[in-house]
């Protein structure tokens, strides 16, 4: 989750939106239900009560001229191609509508009981999750990875113009190999005490290993739960793809934070000699 935008037009016109969107859905705000915001006001979500029950209504908005199906499209993909045993909660339905100049797509989901383990997705403390969990993330990934598509996490020709950028010009850029990965796997997207995997608008095509480096990265200010990733992950961290994996990921959280208020994850996540 991220702060409220500071925007007060912003904040008001996505309220607003999140209004028209319950209307269109005949739901209802569930009484002291909190806001959850993303990244720059781009989403917004919040409890919702249903005829048939409690649910999650999302909301995101987008230029009308920025048309990225990938992460537009990414959890209507997700229902129809990942598989039912990776734990998620199950999208409902979708709703769209346009006013120029932005779009807006409401997405509603059943409800679930289970909490982020953390509300960044950085991680800073140890939150003692039982073996089953890890078993289970474990299978979730292994069952992603298998799941054919034409979508991208990230692509070669990214990866070409980012690593030499950051990681300095001698760095090989070629992926040994493709999987696919859920693509924004943090702690602010796993809930427990039962594995439960959020936000799915950046699931596709990475190298193998993406996921658990992603993971991995952002764990460093959690020393114990970084080992125990690297011991748990080692089946494809501890090889050549997964260290490829790694690499790619550090790029970009050096790009992804270079000049915003995410700058000052770079040192402790990446070292002082990035």
């Amino acid at each position: 989750m991220h702060p409220e935008p500071h925007d007060r037009q912003d904040v008001a016109r996505m309220r607003s939106a999140h209004h028209r969107a319950r209307t269109s859905l005949d739901v209802r705000p569930h009484p002291g239900g909190h806001e959850a915001w993303g990244w720059h006001g781009r989403t917004l979500g919040r409890p919702v009560t249903t005829p048939d029950g409690p649910a999650w209504l999302r909301l995101a908005a987008a230029p009308l001229d920025q048309a990225d199906s990938t992460f537009w499209n990414g959890s209507r993909d997700a229902k129809g191609a990942i598989s039912e045993t990776v734990p998620r909660p199950r999208l409902r339905t979708i709703h769209d509508w346009n006013e120029p100049p932005r779009r807006y797509r409401a997405e509603l989901y059943d409800h679930i009981d289970e909490h982020p383990v953390a509300t960044a997705p950085t991680l800073t403390t140890n939150p003692n999750l039982p073996t089953s969990w890890w078993t289970s993330l474990h299978t979730a990934l292994g069952t992603i990875a298998t799941i054919p598509t034409d979508r991208h996490t990230t692509d070669q020709q990214y990866l070409d113009w980012a690593m030499p950028r950051f990681l300095g010009p001698a760095v090989d850029t070629r992926t040994p190999s493709w999987s696919t990965a859920h693509g924004d796997l943090n702690w602010a997207n796993l809930c427990a005490p039962q594995l439960t995997m959020l936000d799915w608008e950046g699931w596709g095509l990475a190298p193998t290993g993406y996921d658990a480096a992603t993971l991995h990265s952002y764990s460093l200010l959690a020393p114990d739960v970084a080992s125990h990733i690297r011991s748990e992950f080692a089946d494809v961290l501890n090889t050549p793809a997964g260290r490829f994996a790694e690499l790619a990921v550090i790029t970009e959280l050096l790009e992804s934070t270079t000049g915003n208020p995410l700058e000052a994850w770079r040192l402790p996540l990446c070292g002082s000699g990035l």
